[in-house]
């Protein structure tokens, strides 16, 4: 199992950003997909998640009607849409898959929100 996060940066607050996850070496259209975030002295907490298919998404309180989970089966690949960002959100975004009761991740885009 590989999984690939590209799209992090520098936004100023109110920005956006578009997350991806590249997955590889398992059935990706089998299995539920999540971000997760952790800011510096915090622990890592779940941002959002996607169901197989796509059609049930969940997300953390506090990015609901900001960020937008999705996922292209046919890419192989799920996504974070991050819109409003707020300093708040600064922290390394991970993607996790959860697989034969295993747990998954990748190596981590940081995200950074600041003036």
């Amino acid at each position: 199992v590989q999984l690939v996060e590209s799209g992090g940066g520098l936004v100023q607050p109110g920005g956006s950003l578009r997350l991806s996850c590249a997955a590889s070496g398992f059935t990706f259209s089998r299995y539920a997909m999540s971000w997760y975030r952790q800011a510096q002295g915090k622990e890592r907490e779940l941002v959002a998640g996607i169901s197989s298919a796509g059609g049930s998404t969940n997300y953390k309180d506090s990015v609901k009607g900001r960020f937008t989970i999705s996922r292209d089966n046919a890419k192989n690949t799920v996504y974070l849409e991050m819109n409003s960002l707020k300093p708040e959100d600064t922290a390394v975004y991970y993607c996790k898959v959860r697989r034969s009761g295993s747990d998954y991740w990748g190596q981590g885009t940081q995200v950074t929100v600041s003036s």
